[in-house]
């Protein structure tokens, strides 16, 4: 994971290496070495996830018109913005890690991915199951349109995946990670976390910021800040997201990061829009 841009680029390097010192430990080992199953651990996935793409778009040198980032991707898009500084954001990307790992651990949850259904079909049945405080299950990321992920506990999500066989959706998968998260089963994490945010300066940013949790801009660091301490309980509106920076005006779409999930998110949402990405 970025071991050709820390071998061959500086600055790659010198993020990675100021990282390691934010954060106490090697992370720059976990990222090239592993075990896959250190990584895996989303106290350092996140951390990792967060140095990758914030070193990678410096490197790209552009300086975007708007940003936006899915899930953790919006406290790289902060950085990129200039809305938080590199080391506030990845000590508050740390800690986000720590305790959503730690709350997965307290409400073990489950994830599932739905193809094929319309959103309000998925919303509906999701709140049919919903029926006490410890049977709980959402929609967690608005993909793109006829693919949404749910979160919640791990028996209402396997209900909620037999109605959604049953209502005829294409493909439904329960998804590999360690705890419900955009759901209420983040709770535990969400004071320590929103305590952390208000203690950190947000600035005005250079660059239209969209959030997961309205998927509208904003340049007010206040109002971005209040949307931040929503998003570890709530869905990321990542369709409705890209739909409203294509209405305001973006063209092209950068993927800067790990993969290219987002590049294939914006094919299917967007018509016309040119897609591109930096690994």
């Amino acid at each position: 994971m970025g071991l050709d841009h820390y071998r061959f680029n500086s600055d790659f390097r010198k993020r990675c290496d100021e990282a390691n010192d934010i954060l106490g430990y090697r992370l720059a080992d976990i990222m090239f070495e592993g075990p896959e199953e250190s990584l895996t651990q989303t106290k350092h996935t996140q951390p990792a996830l967060f140095v990758h793409a914030f070193s990678l778009f410096e490197i790209l040198g552009q300086r975007p018109d708007m940003v936006a980032g899915h899930s953790l991707g919006e406290y790289t898009a902060l950085a990129a913005s200039g809305v938080l500084h590199f080391e506030d954001a990845l000590r508050a990307v740390k800690r986000r890690g720590e305790l959503m790992q730690d709350a997965g651990e307290s409400q073990p949850g489950a994830m599932a991915a739905i193809i094929g259904l319309d959103d309000e079909v998925v919303e509906r049945v999701c709140d049919e199951i919903c029926s006490e405080p410890d049977h709980v299950v959402t929609p967690a990321n608005y993909n793109t349109k006829g693919q949404l992920v749910i979160s919640g506990h791990i028996p209402a999500v396997d209900e909620a995946m037999d109605k959604f066989k049953e209502a005829g959706a294409k493909i439904v998968k329960k998804l590999p990670v360690s705890g419900a998260f955009h759901s209420p089963l983040m709770s535990p994490a969400r004071d320590e976390l929103n305590t952390i945010l208000d203690a950190l300066a947000f600035q005005k940013p250079a660059a239209g910021v969209y959030s997961n949790v309205t998927g509208t801009v904003s340049h007010d660091p206040d109002v971005i800040r209040e949307n931040l301490k929503q998003q570890l309980l709530k869905p990321v509106r990542w369709s409705q997201t890209l739909s409203n920076m294509h209405q305001d005006g973006a063209k092209h779409f950068v993927e800067v990061g790990s993969g290219n999930v987002l590049q294939g998110l914006v094919k299917r949402t967007l018509k016309g829009v040119g897609i591109s990405g930096f690994q």
